[in-house]
């Protein structure tokens, strides 16, 4: 949903924690635009269609690994929601 929020809590999720600029919030997201300022040639953990691929395709098909990840998006929105 472009929405940024996995971007601005890069530090819950292991695989992404070295793009933590220091408070949680990817050092390359751009917070005036709410995007990514290397968005062609970022990492490939921020790829969801190259991470299906490579890692999940065997246990999901491509709609229900799409329903997972705007789940996680949905819980995201929410606990900020809920500050």
């Amino acid at each position: 949903v472009q929405c940024g929020m996995c971007c601005q809590r890069v530090n819950l999720a292991e695989e992404t924690r070295f793009l933590d600029q220091g408070d949680g919030t990817c050092r390359h997201y751009d917070t005036s635009n709410k995007s990514c300022s290397i968005y062609h040639d970022r990492p490939d953990i921020c790829r969801v269609d190259l991470q299906f691929e490579q890692h999940y395709c065997h246990f999901y098909t491509w709609d229900e690994f799409v329903e997972l990840n705007l789940t996680v998006c949905r819980q995201l929105i929410a606990e900020e929601e809920g500050k």
